[in-house]
């Protein structure tokens, strides 16, 4: 399914847009294409109000807040654009209500914020910040400021996206590092364009001589740099953070350096901006500090300025947009009968992604039963964004699932039977890449239920966090791993089993009210003798 068209303006209605903040005249030029472009900047809420009820188009940056109140004054508006990526500053339930269709430009920045990364790299290496402060102060401090080469280095680039890839690109080829990634969804082909090969976790922190993080900021990578990974880290190591604020514990940072186990960081985005003066990191002269300035080039700003208004006018034209934030053009029948599908459907792809994206290349939806004669490409879609969550910053629905994952190398089946897929589950979903996992699942009286994960038959109400463990079916698994948790101080909210047959193989989700370290994990595996274990967030 697609977003439909937008319908055209009747001959006597000219298509009217409004440009709210300050874009490239690129941008504004390519709008005039559409129609009658007004450029009113730094309108407070009130007075933006007054005039919204004659437009048609709406471009904000981040300084205009696209509020409910605005959107209900907006009674012509069909759509809205971002020049940028994030809309935290447009209420998209809102907009999806009312059918106003929200765009962005993700990729707009990524050349700015991949050469932000390079830069700050190479300023943290060699002192730079510290050397032309002191040079200023009427100092001449050569000895002081020696720096070390990265030629020959370890870079360690969490996270292939976009960005990722630039930097990893650019540090093999132009500064001729050994580059390593982890991205589990990344494939080996993806990280050998980059020039980079691609490794676990543990080994990307123990390797890396300096770290750079590109990964979007969610549950799973919030502070996924923190005290016990960064004491992982070989000693001297350098981090960078030019993605988003969270990622790195700030304060374990701050600590790790001050103990002289991390010899520097490079940061240029805070979980508070701006960040506060007594900031840790701000009292460190080993750290260098930008504003947020990975997006801030000429170049970019004409990028994400010309990018949103090329799709606005291709929508205002009847065409489908590249990167809609949201997609509002379904019909209410359609959208009742699949409903209770959608969560199930987002939950179902982040527990495939948590037990087994590793090198995704294909994944294939199964619909039958109630679904057979439906057009799921929205259950797909959210399948698609559960999967891919973790891993990219581009919001993933149905108008740019499959072009996001073909972006990622990987390929999307769907199929409808009038057989069941998996007896009285109509869902069925197969990742295929380093590994084959099917997760089947439906929809109850009393909610979303997985039903089958790979051979095991199971009844999981998939919210909550979640040990999912695989092993030999003998006595005292169970025990093991339940002593452990309690030593530990782990509440043991349920416990789901399944297996192939007796003193075959075994299956046992067991859901837990507090999440577990990699340290625990790691003891109940040899401890209990498990064959695989994994922590998952539903």
């Amino acid at each position: 399914m697609t977003v439909a068209a937008a319908p055209r303006s009747s001959p006597a209605t000219s298509t009217r847009i409004l440009v709210a903040d300050p874009i490239a005249q690129d941008g504004v030029d390519r709008l005039r294409s559409a129609g009658e472009v007004d450029v009113a900047t730094g309108l407070d809420a009130g007075a933006l109000r007054e005039r919204i009820a004659d437009y048609d188009a709406l471009v904000v940056r981040s300084e205009t807040r696209v509020t409910a109140e605005l959107l209900d004054a907006a009674k012509r508006l069909r759509v809205v654009g971002r020049a940028g990526v994030g809309v935290d500053n447009i209420d998209i339930d809102a907009a999806t209500q009312r059918g106003v269709l929200v765009l962005n430009a993700p990729t707009g920045n990524t050349i700015a914020a991949a050469e932000h990364a390079v830069a700050m790299m190479l300023a943290l290496v060699r002192n730079i910040p510290a050397a032309d402060r002191s040079l200023r102060g009427g100092l001449w401090e050569r000895s002081r400021f020696m720096g070390v080469e990265v030629r020959e280095k370890t870079l360690g680039v969490l996270g292939l996206g976009k960005i990722g890839f630039e930097v990893a690109h650019a540090a093999r080829e132009g500064l001729r590092m050994r580059v390593l990634a982890h991205d589990p969804l990344a494939t080996a082909e993806r990280a050998q364009q980059a020039g980079a090969e691609l490794v676990d976790f543990a080994t990307l922190l123990a390797e890396s001589d300096v770290l750079t993080v590109h990964v979007p900021l969610n549950d799973a990578t919030r502070g996924v740099i923190g005290a016990a990974e960064l004491r992982r880290m070989k000693p001297g190591a350098r981090l960078l953070n030019v993605a988003r604020g969270g990622i790195i514990d700030e304060s374990a940072l701050a600590a790790a350096i001050k103990d002289g186990h991390i010899a520097g960081a490079a940061i240029d985005v805070f979980i508070t901006e701006p960040p506060p003066p007594d900031h840790p990191l701000l009292q460190l002269p080993q750290v260098v500090v930008t504003p947020h300035l990975g997006a801030s080039t000429r170049e970019a700003q004409v990028n994400v300025a010309y990018d949103v208004a090329d799709q606005i006018v291709e929508y205002l034209q009847g065409g489908t947009p590249r990167y809609a934030v949201n997609a509002p053009a379904m019909l209410p029948e359609e959208l009742a009968r699949l409903r209770p599908f959608l969560d199930l459907g987002q939950r179902i792809g982040s527990l495939a992604a948590q037990l087994g994206g590793a090198g995704l290349r294909r994944v294939v939806c199964s619909y039958g039963g109630e679904l057979q004669d439906i057009d799921t490409t929205i259950v797909t879609s959210q399948v698609l964004r559960g999967l891919f969550a973790n891993f990219t910053e581009t919001r993933v629905n149905q108008v740019n699932a499959k072009l996001v994952a073909r972006s990622m190398g990987v390929d999307v089946d769907e199929r409808h039977t009038t057989r069941s897929v998996d007896s009285s589950s109509p869902l069925l979903v197969e990742v295929i890449g380093e590994e084959r996992l099917a997760i089947a699942g439906g929809v109850l009286e009393d909610g979303a239920r997985i039903t089958r994960i790979n051979d095991f038959h199971v009844d999981m109400q998939p919210e909550g966090t979640f040990l999912v463990v695989t092993h030999q079916d003998r006595p005292g698994v169970i025990a093991a791993v339940s002593t452990l948790l309690a030593m530990n101080d782990i509440n043991i909210a349920g416990i789901e089993l399944g297996r192939d047959r007796p003193r075959g193989r075994a299956v046992m989700l067991m859901q837990i009210d507090d999440p577990v370290t990699a340290e625990l994990l790691e003891e109940i595996r040899v401890t209990a003798k498990l064959d695989r274990l994994r922590q998952v967030r539903l």
